[in-house]
């Protein structure tokens, strides 16, 4: 439901993390009484407020009271809000309107929009389209990116204009509330992730497929072939679809692929080079596709191949996504923090042909990890297991066998202990990696603290 003139409204918040702040100043600023609600007490919230204190709004702290629903006509979900919380199961009941930072934003960006989401590689990718759009935009207009990534852009949709490009990185959790599609929605993969939130792989397959739900037929979907369920739902693309993948597309559609050491384009019945791939400085498979995948979304925006192998050129990668951290005594260590998924260590360690030491742990998502556990068999060395999953997992990978990989299994309290032990093991050419798997709130706040301080333990390490 698409909500137009806040003025004089009511709107419940819930969740004063990054986005339940930026969308309170944004609906602050056009007249709303807002309800900033919270179930962390104020001396947990610490200086969050802060950013707040020229804004009239309530605080409701330390619960969720349904009496909260009383006095509002709107509830808006920060990201990790879920929508079994039991306020929202009320307001649920009740028909309240719900709605999100993302909804509020694409009902009042002025100018056209690419959204991009999918289990794994969708900060790397958004990263790279970000840097494509900003090459191909001609001054005055201008290249935003934000959404799940930096600082959400509700707080700059009064400085952007009609002739920008907006390039928006999507969660589950943000599309869960939309009613607006952007006018490109890319979908790269969708393999089992958050399921402790979404319960089933069916309400996690319906939230990333809303971004697509909304679109007209002059809009763009775009599509991997190489990933089962987001190649199912072109079924649902209402607009144009492009594809990509390693393989020239099987039919006349149009799509990018990979053909010896250049990505190209299938159109029209051409094949058009858009890069080489000696361009690309990402390591491993699975970011060779996000590559393709940025580029059909960059040929879906019209961006001209100078463009793409501009912003290929010199990207080394995003922070806590396989970063390299540093090379000691001849091993190397790397941070992939942002793997807090069995499937995306997976294709971590899938990316490297060295010995692998791999850090494996932090919190279950309420996830398989038994495809992983029979990778680990194959490819790992020496496995390390800190946080609060390392039951689960010790018991996925069973005991360890003579002769067999992984050659140990060493149980750690925490990450920094982890770190210690792996500096212990590490011999001549290995790859100590970070892909726990599992995401960092057992011991951290986000994925990001946890990278940065993996990145200052290996930095010390003498």
């Amino acid at each position: 439901m698409m909500i137009y003139g806040w003025q004089g409204r009511s709107a419940l918040i819930i969740g004063a993390a990054r986005q339940g702040l930026a969308l309170a100043r944004f609906l602050c600023n056009r007249g709303v009484r807002i309800i900033l609600n919270d179930q962390r007490t104020a001396d947990q919230l610490g200086v969050v407020g802060e950013s707040l204190a020229d804004c009239h709004i309530r605080w409701e702290l330390g619960g969720h009271p349904l009496s909260l629903l009383d006095e509002v006509e709107v509830v808006c979900l920060s990201g990790g809000i879920p929508l079994s919380l039991p306020i929202v199961q009320e307001a649920i009941r009740r028909g309240m309107t719900l709605t999100n930072d993302t909804q509020v934003f694409l009902e009042y960006v002025p100018c056209p929009v690419i959204g991009i989401t999918g289990s794994a590689g969708k900060t790397t990718t958004t990263t790279l389209v970000g840097r494509m759009a900003q090459v191909a935009s001609i001054a005055p207009a201008q290249a935003w990116v934000g959404g799940n990534i930096g600082l959400p852009l509700i707080d700059h949709v009064d400085e952007i204009m009609p002739r920008d490009t907006v390039v928006l990185e999507l969660s589950s959790f943000q599309l869960e509330q939309v009613t607006q599609s952007p006018e490109i929605a890319a979908i790269l993969n969708i393999t089992p992730n958050h399921l402790d939130r979404h319960e089933t792989m069916e309400a996690y397959i319906a939230a990333k497929a809303r971004i697509l739900e909304f679109q007209s037929e002059k809009d763009t979907a775009v599509l991997s072939r190489e990933d089962p369920v987001s190649w199912s739902l072109r079924k649902q693309v209402k607009g144009h679809l492009i594809s990509f993948g390693w393989q020239h597309p099987s039919d006349d559609s149009d799509g990018v692929y990979l053909a010896g050491d250049s990505i190209m384009l299938a159109t029209k019945g051409k094949d058009l080079p858009l890069l080489p791939v000696k361009m690309i400085e990402l390591r491993g498979a699975h970011n060779l596709l996000n590559v393709l995948a940025a580029c059909a979304i960059s040929v879906a925006a019209g961006f001209p191949p100078s463009a793409m192998q501009a912003g290929v050129d010199g990207f080394g990668g995003v922070a806590h996504r396989l970063e390299f951290v540093r090379t000691l005594r001849g091993a190397s260590w790397y941070n992939d923090s942002i793997a807090t998924a069995p499937e995306r260590t997976l294709a971590d360690i899938r990316s490297f042909q060295e010995p692998i030491i791999l850090l494996l742990g932090g919190r279950d998502k309420n996830l398989s990890w038994e495809t992983l556990a029979e990778e680990i068999h194959r490819r790992v060395d020496h496995v390390i297991v800190f946080g609060e999953a390392a039951e689960k997992i010790l018991k996925a990978l069973g005991d360890v066998e003579q002769g067999r990989r992984p050659f140990s299994i060493t149980r750690c309290e925490n990450l920094n202990h982890a770190v210690q032990t792996a500096a212990r093991l590490a011999e001549l050419g290995d790859v100590i990696l970070l892909s726990p798997g599992g995401t960092s709130f057992d011991e951290f706040r986000d994925f990001e603290e946890r990278g940065e301080r993996f990145r200052e333990w290996v930095n010390q390490l003498i």
